[in-house]
């Protein structure tokens, strides 16, 4: 699995090599993304979901543990989790439900 989030409106560097930029818009692009990947198990009996971090942007992640709470609402999958940064929750979408719905609107 894979986790890629980054912030909406993000500005961009400058020029067009990242190599060049400056040590603020460095530390402002960091801040402003999220992002790891690895395997995952799931627990249906306690409805969790728990991804097995190989590789992430903040190094601190790696090898570890993130555990999330699941729940589907119609197209939606709810993923809620108790972090280090406080309570945390992903809606995601599934891929093409949005479209379907407007077609079924017209």
């Amino acid at each position: 699995m894979a986790a890629q989030l980054a912030r909406h409106g993000r500005r961009t560097f400058p020029s067009g090599d990242w190599r060049a930029a400056s040590t603020e818009d460095g530390a402002r692009a960091f801040k402003e993304y999220f992002g790891y990947f690895g395997t995952f198990s799931i627990d249906t009996e306690r409805r969790t979901v728990t991804h097995h971090i190989e590789g992430a942007w903040f190094p601190n992640l790696e090898g570890g543990d993130q555990k999330r709470h699941y729940r589907f609402e119609s197209d939606l999958l709810v993923l809620d989790a108790d972090t280090d940064w406080g309570r945390v929750r992903i809606v995601w979408r599934k891929a093409g439900a949005r479209d379907a719905n407007r077609e079924k609107a017209k």
